[in-house]
């Protein structure tokens, strides 16, 4: 999604009156959690947590795991994002994938390279995923996704709401075919996140040693740049 793939409606008193008994108290039940994430949004300040990203490939049945910390910041609707990926037993270098007013830079210090993405039109594609239970509200949820409640679990003693988002651009839907989270509504946390790819490949996300609101210093979204990289802007 780093590089372009490394981003309910509410249901008419009519048709709600026609449905189940069962189907109109999940109907409730989603509602409420769009309101509680809703409520969580205003609340959210940062987050701070590390993570493990297991990219799965179908052809091979092959899983590529990377992990390192993430860190989210949201102020006055503006979203700032830092991930920092280790070097985990000679796999992939470690980056970091910054995004920032619009823009991504992924920095690659064992090769000295700093690649600089713009989103322009895709601003909003672009955090739409981004806020998937990191200070994402509700309404961001419906604005970008069709929402569905598959229940509530506990995660780390977390109760967390199971939500299976399709999206409704065309552009995502080609990349995914429909994204799993489980999140906290109360606080708009991610515990989990698993992404469908029309190739039956999936990305599963995992956040674990999550630090709520705490402060982030300003040097979490810079980069420091070693002695003779070099720029790309794509």
């Amino acid at each position: 999604m780093v590089k372009a793939g490394r981003t309910i409606a509410l249901l008419c008193l009519g048709w709600l009156i026609l449905q189940p008994a069962g189907v109109r108290a999940q109907s409730t039940s989603l509602d409420q959690v769009l309101a509680q994430l809703d409520a969580a949004a205003a609340k959210f300040s940062s987050a701070q947590t590390d993570f493990a990203w297991d990219q799965y490939t179908a052809v091979v049945q092959e899983s590529d795991v990377q992990t390192g910390t993430i860190y989210f910041e949201r102020k006055e609707s503006v979203t700032r994002m830092t991930a920092e990926l280790k070097l985990d037993n000679g796999k992939p270098a470690p980056r970091t994938v910054l995004y920032n007013g619009g823009q991504v830079k992924l920095y690659e210090p064992t090769i000295k390279q700093l690649t600089i993405m713009k989103a322009g039109a895709n601003k909003g594609q672009w955090e739409s995923f981004l806020t998937l239970g990191f200070g994402g509200s509700g309404t961001d949820l419906v604005t970008n996704w069709k929402v569905s409640l598959q229940g509530t679990e506990k995660i780390d003693g977390v109760s967390v709401a199971k939500l299976d988002l399709v999206p409704k651009e065309q552009k995502v839907l080609d990349m995914f075919t429909h994204v799993t989270i489980w999140v906290d509504p109360t606080r708009s946390l991610s515990y989990k996140q698993v992404f469908y790819q029309p190739s039956g490949d999936k990305r599963t996300a995992t956040y674990t040693n999550i630090r709520y609101n705490v402060p982030l210093p300003a040097s979490v979204f810079q980069i420091k740049l070693l002695p003779g990289s070099t720029t790309v802007e794509r």
